[in-house]
């Protein structure tokens, strides 16, 4: 038994004062005069005797009376827990993501937790709560309940690791305080596991929901897996995660008409593909039919009018590898002189390659420099004859520098394939033996501050690369270099062009980081906004000479397909798409995980919080055994004779 006001039980020495009084028999018997008292000397023995019992019986029952006042106002009470003078702490997260969707017995597995959690929960009690996107921090159920019920499902989850972490910064750094973190999570396999390190001031309930039926459909990906001069191949690959299917039927809209049907066998995976024309802008919409999540039933895609990426080529050489690596089918190609190269093609081309000049003219120094500035993406192929000093003076405003010439053998053995010309699916795996090009003799690098692409056996580059700027080490004369007959000739200039101008894709996946380019020009103070039926929003984007290259990462927050705008001016269509990391539906087992509570209900684990701090306040017992006694004594004072 614990007390609210211990110091109130001093009160209790206060009960030696009635043992006194009666200990000194303050109350005396008056001796009355009689004639003859010989007759009732039996009498006054026995009255004396019942008066002694009878006071000693009143005098323990006001000793009772008196301790039980006293504990009552000293509120005695019992507590699994010392926690009457501890403050309890809730820090809540719900995982508010799109495996969430799943149906468990009584609905979906966020409505159900959202709606559990306001029910068991007082709703003045002071807590913290957050989602994937959302934070409520020392708040009451009453202040957020309609912004909870209205809770939407999030295209990107925050891994456990920052779910903890970030949880556990709402706790005060008070050491007294009982401290509860509420994780409530479907704990879906992800790349990492859900592994929680053990804190002894932080109680963590894990809350495990799981749906009832295992089984989703998604689309998980398209492209373009071919092309004819009339016709596009539009391949979609499909997941399923549950009981085989043997007729799922896709559809494809084009502005939300119907333009075909099919219907395939699923297992696990599967592949159909669709026939499209060529030259035909489409907006474009595969839909299936899946009763479980439904973030994943539909892909939005789009098809522009095709536009060609600007290649000029400055040459003292031949360039014929060039013309064919730079194809009419997606490149603009011009190949000159530098003595009869026209200044103002410069602004308008995307990729410059400086293909083995034997010196550099100042004018053009100068004019690439301002090119590059503006988002010109600029190629240098090095002459075995050329002047280190006249490239320097190009190559020092990218802080890049050549020295000597040295003529020594070297094989290309490495390749980086973290750069952003190779990461996008051009190697299928990495390959640690082929056909090592070679160079004769090669130019040393001054500085190793820059990110080299590919490099020679021994760590120096031969391809190193300063923001938008590329530059070999070595000359790719047959001479010198096998280099032109290597396959990496094709993906690494193809792939340079590429970044020169980044034309929208078919689809971009929604919270990751997306670049793409519109070609146009706008006014100073103009903005290009991207739009559709329900938002519009004005992405980050940076203006050069004739484009503008916007990035997206957590906007838009919707899939659908995007207009790009300026002003009132439509320019472009683009398509945006919930990521499909959540689509299979696969979870962890947590029931073996050490130092945490697990559970599979909020109500149970809520009824288990309040069964530990709860407090069985015993005063008002006290005060019902000093009313019996109070009544005992009057009964004692008035019918003990």
């Amino acid at each position: 038994m614990q007390f609210k006001h211990p110091e109130l039980l001093y009160a209790l020495f206060l009960l030696l004062i009635p043992i006194i009084v009666h200990l000194f028999q303050l109350r005396r018997f008056k001796n009355v005069a009689f004639t003859n008292v010989a007759f009732l000397k039996n009498v006054v023995i026995q009255t004396r005797k019942s008066s002694q019992i009878k006071k000693w019986l009143t005098l323990l029952i006001r000793l009772l009376l008196l301790a039980c006042i006293i504990l009552a106002f000293a509120q005695p009470y019992f507590s699994k827990n010392k926690t009457l003078n501890k403050k309890t702490e809730t820090v809540i997260y719900i995982d508010n993501s799109f495996s969430m969707q799943a149906k468990g017995p009584k609905g979906a597995l966020l409505k159900r937790a959202i709606q559990d959690v306001i029910n068991n929960i007082p709703e003045n009690e002071e807590l913290s709560i957050i989602t994937n996107t959302n934070v409520y921090k020392n708040t009451t159920i009453n202040g957020i309940k309609n912004e909870l019920l209205q809770l939407e499902y999030a295209p990107k989850q925050l891994s456990y690791n920052a779910a903890l972490l970030k949880s556990k910064t709402f706790f005060s750094k008070a050491p007294n305080s009982i401290k509860n973190l509420i994780f409530i999570s479907d704990f879906q396999n992800k790349n990492e596991s859900f592994s929680p390190d053990i804190d002894s001031l932080i109680s963590v309930h894990a809350i495990k929901l799981e749906p009832v039926n295992h089984q989703n459909v998604s689309i998980d990906s398209a492209y373009i897996s071919n092309t004819t001069p009339t016709q596009l191949e539009l391949t979609v690959n499909l997941k399923n995660s549950g009981n085989p299917i043997e007729n799922l039927p896709i559809s494809l809209l084009n502005n939300e008409k119907l333009i075909a049907k099919t219907s395939i066998t699923l297992d696990s995976e599967a592949k159909t593909s669709f026939t499209l024309p060529v030259n035909q802008a489409i907006d474009g919409e595969i839909l299936v039919n899946d009763a479980h999540l439904q973030f994943d039933n539909a892909l939005y895609f789009n098809i522009n009018t095709a536009e060609k990426i600007n290649v000029l080529a400055i040459s003292d050489t031949d360039a014929q590898f060039l013309k064919r690596i730079y194809n009419d089918n997606e490149f603009n190609y011009t190949s000159t002189t530098p003595n009869k190269l026209n200044y103002n093609l410069i602004n308008t081309q995307n990729l410059i390659v400086l293909n083995e000049l034997a010196a550099i003219p100042s004018a053009l120094i100068t004019t690439l420099k301002s090119f590059t500035d503006n988002g010109g993406v600029l190629l240098v192929i090095p002459s075995d004859k050329l002047s280190v000093d006249n490239y320097n003076r190009l190559l020092l405003n990218y802080s890049l520098r050549l020295s000597k010439l040295i003529p020594l053998e070297k094989r290309i053995t490495t390749i980086n394939y973290n750069h952003p010309l190779y990461n996008n699916g051009v190697f299928e795996k990495r390959v640690k033996n082929f056909q090592y090009p070679k160079v004769n003799t090669y130019y040393n690098l001054k500085t190793n501050a820059n990110t080299s692409i590919l490099s020679f056996e021994d760590g120096k580059p031969f391809i190193t690369a300063h923001n938008n700027t590329f530059l070999l080490t070595a000359s790719l004369k047959k001479e010198n270099s096998n280099f032109k007959n290597s396959p990496l000739i094709v993906p690494t200039f193809y792939n340079i062009a590429k970044q020169s101008f980044k034309i929208p894709q078919l689809y971009y996946s929604i919270g990751k980081t997306n670049h793409y380019d519109v070609k146009t020009t706008i006014q100073q103070d103009g903005v290009l906004s991207l739009e559709n039926k329900e938002s519009s929003f004005i992405p980050r984007q940076q203006t050069f000479n004739d484009k503008i290259a916007i990035t997206t990462i957590d906007i838009p927050s919707k899939s659908g397909i995007y207009t790009i705008k300026d002003k009132t001016k439509a320019l472009k269509n683009v398509s945006y798409n919930f990521r499909r990391d959540e689509s299979n539906l696969s979870y962890q087992d947590i029931s073996n995980l050490k130092g945490i509570t697990v559970s599979d209900s909020i109500t149970t684990t809520f009824d288990t919080l309040k069964s530990n701090t709860k407090i069985n306040a015993l005063w008002k017992w006290f005060v019902i055994f000093a009313l019996i006694l109070l009544l005992i004594e009057m009964l004692l004072l008035k019918y003990f004779k």
